[in-house]
């Protein structure tokens, strides 16, 4: 939400006003917001439904408890913020100043960073579906929204969002990187395949994941 634009309405409002004071109750946003309580409540659930808000409820002294809305981390995806364009200058910065070669040498040592927090949780488990479970875990709580998938006898890994992309567009090594990452912690034994790519213009990351033995 830029601060040039003129002030949000509706379920916007809410949302903003979530992102601003949440924890809040429907009664106290629809009195700053000047909406009935009924429309402020309606706002509420279709957030919620679009994962974009949650509620916790608070205990009082008399009555029944009350629902504390909050907006979620999803929700972040909607307001303007500098990451972005951090990740990018820095991109720039590091190509600039060190090259290309540069550039390939800092993508490994990320890389090699997230495979030793990866492997403490995958390491753990005793099988491949263990192992994807576990990267799946992993990289839905980076905000990649991943899965598997089973169809047709393949089993696919699959991360719905990229919130690394404008970063990827710009450094098509963090992409390769992350095809190296998935295969060295799911183990030697398997092989992984990118299938869709969402910088070549798919809906998704998919990897197709077979095991050599």
């Amino acid at each position: 939400m830029s601060k040039t634009q003129t002030a949000p309405t509706g379920k916007l409002a809410v949302l903003a006003l979530l992102k601003r004071m949440g924890p809040i109750s429907a009664d106290a946003m629809a009195r700053r917001l000047e909406l009935t309580a009924m429309a402020v409540r309606q706002h509420l659930y279709t957030l919620r439904d679009e994962g974009l808000a949650d509620h916790v409820e608070e205990a009082r002294p008399r009555g029944r408890p009350v629902k504390l809305w909050r907006a979620t981390v999803a929700a972040d995806a909607q307001f303007a913020d500098s990451h972005a364009a951090l990740a990018l200058d820095l991109i720039r910065q590091i190509k600039d100043t060190f090259g290309e070669r540069g550039m390939e040498r800092v993508l490994k040592l990320r890389t090699a960073e997230q495979e030793k927090l990866y492997r403490v949780r995958t390491d753990k488990a005793s099988s491949l579906e263990g192992r994807l479970a576990e990267l799946a875990k992993l990289r839905s709580a980076e905000g990649y929204m991943a899965e598997i998938r089973r169809a047709k006898g393949e089993v696919l890994f699959v991360e719905n969002h990229c919130p690394i992309c404008a970063a990827a567009r710009a450094c098509s090594g963090l992409c390769q990187e992350e095809l190296a990452l998935f295969e060295r912690v799911l183990g030697r034994d398997v092989k992984v395949e990118r299938v869709s790519h969402i910088l070549a213009g798919a809906g998704r990351c998919a990897y197709r994941v077979t095991a050599l033995k």
